[in-house]
């Protein structure tokens, strides 16, 4: 008995080792220029734009298709009452006969007035607008990546934060303790130690929460369903922004790939405005057929039809009267390009707005880092004080405790102002097309 036990003992040790282990795997680094490349290579977003840009090259080769000629193989066996008529049907009259027949149609367009240049011009615009759609999709990623990583690594640097506070004022409740039970302080000095503890392990308990957050935040910018150990590696401070606003907005025409392709969408419009308009014109097609009949009726038709044919026609279509169908259609395309047009100089407005606001922002954050800077050196100086004051009994529990307060909150002034002028340079870059 203890024989079979003991395979099944080893087992579940190794099992539940191996679960250890996995559990105790070390995080691995992650920086900024990695999370980016993951996530273009699996967010399902990227993926799908892709998609649809190889998608509308295929429908610049199918428009271009009319080019060419169109050759057809037929291969007809038939069988028919003798001296039969069709009667109904089709207006040209045919006698039914037996036979058997192959041959070839070969069918080429001359010309349509234009509206096959057209097209194929509107369905390349349009393949350029979803390969610019495809680059906004990516822009659109790596904004998100790039906020999701520095808010992640704000949460990092709060619970840092947090847990150095705990300890602080954890040391500080200890000496109050200790005087109290002294009767060097009074039992009030100790509740006050005892509530600033406990403020900083709740501020610690929703940094965790928070870190929690931020990394859920950034495995769906990374295109991914599992979370995984990451250890951020922090990125250095960018520069900072410009002076003036104005050389932004005019990058931001130039370089964003949503603009774009809404510009090759409206120029697409505009091509197919024009062949919606050729179609009124003639179109001129050649058409050849040939072929042969190996096997015929002999005996109903004797030497009456060749066992070899041929034959070729020019064609001109000329349209007359359809109840107004390519007047409608023009005019719908018309309506359609001026709605192109009017979306983007929609899209130019917004993009100057959002330039500005972000320009704004990142000015603000940037002036933040000296505020921020000094306002912690001030505190650190102020909390150093009223240290040495309470230890010399020169001040109450609550002169230290506010000190304490105001250290924390500087803390987490100073590192919330250096991650969140990261953010607001990143969303900067991206709203003037810089974003790479």
């Amino acid at each position: 008995m203890n024989r079979r036990i003991l395979p099944i003992v080893v087992l579940l040790v190794v099992g539940a080792s191996g679960r250890a282990g996995a559990q105790n795997t070390a995080p691995t680094q992650l920086t900024l220029q990695d999370a980016e490349a993951m996530a273009l290579k699996n967010h399902p977003q990227v993926l799908a734009a892709r998609a649809i840009s190889l998608e509308s090259n295929q429908f610049v080769v199918e428009t271009r298709s009319a080019y060419f000629p169109t050759l057809n193989g037929d291969l007809t066996g038939s069988g028919g009452n003798p001296g039969g008529r069709i009667g109904a049907g089709y207006l040209p009259a045919s006698s039914l006969f037996d036979r058997f027949g192959v041959g070839l149609s070969v069918s080429q367009l001359i010309t349509d007035s234009g509206r096959t240049p057209n097209l194929v011009a509107s369905s390349r615009l349009q393949a350029q607008a979803s390969q610019q759609t495809y680059e906004a999709t990516r822009y659109d990623v790596l904004l998100a990546v790039n906020q999701a990583y520095y808010e992640a690594l704000r949460a990092q640097a709060l619970i840092k934060v947090a847990e150095e506070t705990v300890a602080a004022r954890q040391l500080v409740a200890d000496q109050v303790s200790t005087l109290a039970k002294n009767k060097l302080r009074s039992q009030l000095d100790v509740s006050f130690a005892e509530v600033n503890l406990s403020q900083a392990k709740l501020l610690l308990t929703r940094a965790q929460d928070q870190v929690r957050a931020t990394f859920a935040e950034l495995t769906r910018a990374l295109g991914s369903q599992e979370e995984s150990n990451y250890k951020l590696a922090d990125e250095p401070l960018p520069p900072s922004p410009p002076s003036d606003v104005a050389p932004l907005i005019a990058q931001a025409f130039s370089n964003r790939p949503d603009l774009l392709s809404l510009q090759f969408q409206r120029d697409a419009a505009m091509k197919f405005e024009r062949a919606e308009r050729d179609l009124s014109f003639p179109t001129v097609s050649l058409v050849g057929v040939g072929g042969a009949i190996p096997a015929i009726n002999q005996i109903l038709l004797p030497r009456t039809i060749p066992n070899n044919y041929e034959g070729a026609a020019l064609d001109v279509e000329v349209p007359i009267f359809n109840g107004r169908l390519y007047a409608a259609r023009r005019e719908a395309a018309r309506y359609r390009a001026q709605a192109e047009d009017q979306r983007v100089r929609d899209l130019e407005e917004r993009i100057a707005r959002d330039v500005r606001i972000a320009w704004s922002r990142s000015t603000t954050a940037f002036q933040n880092l000296d505020v921020t800077a000094q306002l912690l050196r001030q505190a650190t100086l102020a909390l150093d004080l009223a240290q040495g004051r309470y230890n010399l009994g020169l001040s109450s529990i609550v002169e230290l405790s506010q000190a304490q307060l105001n250290l924390t909150q500087a803390e987490i002034e100073n590192l919330s102002a250096k991650y969140e002028y990261q953010g607001v340079y990143a969303t900067l870059q991206y709203t003037i097309g810089l974003l790479r």
